[in-house]
C-alpha cells in the first residue's frame, strides 16, 4: 500500500509530508501550556499534535522507581524523581478529553502514543485519526495487535530495531487484518551524532516493505528532517516546545515554533521542486536560451567569397543564428557576403 489517509489528508512517499508536533510530555502536566503549543505548532503548520498516553503504574515497575532511571541523553536537570516526574506528565482521561476537544475547536488533528491497552481503548473512544506505536514496543507484539485491531492506520517507529523485529511488528499488524502501516526511520538518541543518523535507511525501508515512510527526527534544528524529504520522507515527526530551557525531558532537543514553521515551509517547496525523474526544459528555461546561449560569430573582416576555417569563426551571445555545435556544417562554405568583425553568421550569409 503506497498511500494512507491521516483524517484528511493522503500520506505518501515523495508527497509534501505530514507534520506531528510531537509535544510528548513536554506539556510539563499544565494544561495551559499544552494549549499554547497546541496554537502555536498550528500557526507554525503542523498536521498533527501528539501527546504521550500513560499513567503511573502503566509504564514504569517499582523497581525502575526504586532505581530512580533516566530516559534521555540530556544533561539538563530535572525537578525530581523518576516517579515524581511520570506522575507530573501523565494525562488523565479527563485532560485527554479536553485536549483532544480543543484540537478539534482549533482544526487540527489530535494523536497519542498509547502505552498500554487501556490507554489505546481511551484513544479509540476519542476517535484519534491514528495511532503510533512508539519504539520502544516495536517488540510488544500482542499490544501492536491490539492497537492494530482497531483497524486504525498504524504508525511504526523503528528506533532501536532491527530488520527482523520491523517485519514481525508490520506481520502482527496484517494478523489482524490491519494493511495502514506507516514506517518510522528513528534513532533513539537525544540527539544523535550525525554519523548514526543513517538517512538512506528510508529508501531501503521503502523499498524492503514497499510502505510509506516517515522521519521520527531528535536531531537540534531543522537541516536533517528537511533532508529526509529528499529522500521522500511521507512524514516527519518533530518534538515541540516553546522553550528550549524549560525543565523536561525533551525541550532541548525540540523544535520552538521559528524551527517548526521553517520545516513545515521548506518541506513543501522541496517536494515541489524534486519534480519528475523525466528530463525536460521548462518553458521558463526555453525562453532563456535565445538571450544565454551563442551564435557563431566572424572573428575579423572578411571578404565575399572566403572560404570559412574554424580559425574564422567564434561563438558569442545571444542564441538566435546559428549554434556553435553545428560548426561543422559551416567551415568549408562559401562567404556569399562580405562580413564584418564580430557580427553574427546567418544561413543566409553562406552559397
Amino acid at each position: 500500500m503506497n498511500k494512507i489517509t491521516l483524517g484528511s489528508k493522503e500520506v505518501a512517499n515523495y508527497q509534501t509530508p505530514y507534520v506531528i508536533a510531537e509535544i510528548g510530555a513536554n506539556h510539563n502536566g499544565d494544561m495551559e501550556l499544552a494549549k499554547k503549543m497546541i496554537l502555536s505548532a498550528k500557526e507554525a503548520g503542523a498536521d498533527c499534535v501528539k501527546f504521550q498516553s500513560w499513567t503511573p503504574t502503566s509504564l514504569v515497575s517499582k523497581e525502575e522507581y526504586e532505581r530512580n532511571q533516566t530516559y534521555n541523553d540530556s544533561k539538563k536537570k530535572h525537578f525530581g524523581s523518576l516517579k515524581e516526574m511520570v506522575e507530573k506528565y501523565a494525562l488523565t482521561e479527563a485532560q485527554h478529553r479536553e485536549l483532544k476537544d480543543f484540537c478539534d475547536s482549533h482544526n487540527i488533528a489530535f494523536a497519542s502514543s498509547p502505552f498500554s491497552k487501556e490507554e489505546a481503548d481511551l484513544l479509540n473512544r476519542l476517535n484519534v485519526d491514528f495511532f503510533k506505536i512508539a519504539s520502544m514496543d516495536i517488540n510488544y507484539i500482542d499490544f501492536i495487535k491490539h492497537v492494530a485491531s482497531f483497524k486504525k492506520p498504524i504508525i511504526l517507529s523503528t528506533g532501536m530495531a532491527t530488520l527482523a523485529e520491523i517485519e514481525k511488528a508490520i506481520e502482527a499488524c496484517r494478523s489482524v487484518g490491519n494493511e495502514q502501516i506507516i514506517l518510522l526511520h528513528c534513532i533513539s538518541i537525544y540527539p544523535p551524532e550525525y554519523k548514526d543518523i543513517h538517512l538512506n535507511n528510508i529508501s531501503m525501508l521503502q523499498q524492503a516493505f514497499n510502505l510509506p515512510v516517515g522521519f521520527s527526527d531528535h536531531t537540534i534544528g531543522t537541516s536533517i528532517p528537511l533532508a529526509s524529504v529528499a529522500l521522500g520522507s511521507c512524514l516527519i515527526e518533530k518534538h515541540f516546545t516553546l522553550d528550549k530551557d524549560l525543565p523536561g525531558w525533551d525541550h532541548e532537543i525540540s523544535a520552538n515554533p521559528e524551527e517548526l514553521k521553517i520545516i513545515c515551509t521548506e518541506s513543501k517547496n522541496i517536494v515541489s521542486s524534486l519534480g519528475s525523474f523525466t528530463r525536460s526544459v521548462s518553458e521558463a528555461e526555453e525562453n532563456k536560451k535565445e538571450r544565454f546561449r551563442r551564435s557563431i560569430v566572424i572573428k575579423s573582416n572578411l571578404p565575399k567569397g572566403h572560404v570559412l576555417t574554424r580559425e574564422d569563426l567564434t561563438a558569442k551571445r545571444p542564441g538566435t543564428q546559428i549554434p556553435p555545435n553545428e560548426i561543422q556544417y559551416v567551415v568549408g562554405r562559401i562567404l556569399k557576403t562580405n562580413m564584418e568583425e564580430d557580427s553574427l553568421l546567418k544561413w543566409e550569409n553562406l552559397i
